[in-house]
């Protein structure tokens, strides 16, 4: 049975992160009016896509000119990090529905994630996760999509005082703040970061996101794995 409780809590936990979500969801508003699409192409694309980077990469192949089937392959390659979330997660939700997981997935969102994952690693009450996981991700939802109509509102002005160097940082800054608990997770978010900057900076464009993921999985599950090792000696 859902747990109201546990959507509440959901939904508190999620609450300080709206601080990146909200810039970055009015800039996702605004860049699509600002390169001559209409404010329903932007609504469309956050109520449709719900990921901030594929939003903006579509918007950019196609005012340059790109084919939508070149626009969905940007979106997909930024957005496969969701493959390995939802691997991750799969252990967690396996026993709901069909439907249910199939809600989960439109959810799911980086944020969303890192709250679920750190809240279920020491709860076995799996009746109650599924809840967690719907309260964060439906406040998430509904102030990025009401973020969108407001960007698309005020249009192009707002783009320019709200530019995206500065709203897709801090979204993934706020992002770090629940999970960097422990050693393992500190050393993950440093390779990662580091792997991330690298690869961009050598031209590896979107998938450096993907070379950033794996190089924190591998830093921070090298360091946990010699943890126990470590406290036996």
């Amino acid at each position: 049975m859902p747990s109201l409780t546990e959507a509440r809590a959901g939904a508190s936990a999620a609450a300080p992160m709206l601080l990146g979500v909200i810039p970055f969801g009015l800039v996702a508003g605004a860049a699509p009016v600002s390169h001559g699409f209409s404010g329903w192409s932007a609504v469309g694309l956050s109520t449709l896509v719900f990921a901030g980077a594929s939003q903006l990469a579509i918007v950019d192949v196609l005012s340059h000119g790109g084919s939508a089937v070149v626009a969905i392959l940007a979106a997909w390659t930024i957005n496969l990090r969701m493959v390995l979330y939802s691997a991750s997660l799969a252990p967690y939700l396996g026993h709901e529905s069909t439907r249910r997981r199939l809600g989960a997935a439109y959810l799911l969102v980086d944020q969303v994630y890192a709250l679920s994952i750190t809240r279920w690693a020491g709860d076995e009450r799996a009746d109650r996760r599924l809840s967690f996981y719907a309260g964060a991700g439906l406040l998430l939802w509904t102030t990025w999509v009401t973020s969108t109509i407001v960007g698309t509102l005020l249009g192009s002005a707002l783009a320019d005082a709200l530019p995206l160097d500065f709203a897709v940082p801090l979204v993934f800054l706020v992002l770090l703040v629940p999970v960097l608990v422990d050693r393992p997770a500190v050393v993950a978010a440093v390779c990662g970061g580091v792997a991330a900057v690298v690869a961009a900076e050598a031209g590896a464009g979107p998938l450096s996101t993907i070379v950033g993921a794996v190089a924190g999985i591998a830093g921070g599950t090298l360091v946990d794995a010699r943890r126990p090792q470590s406290l036996d000696q």
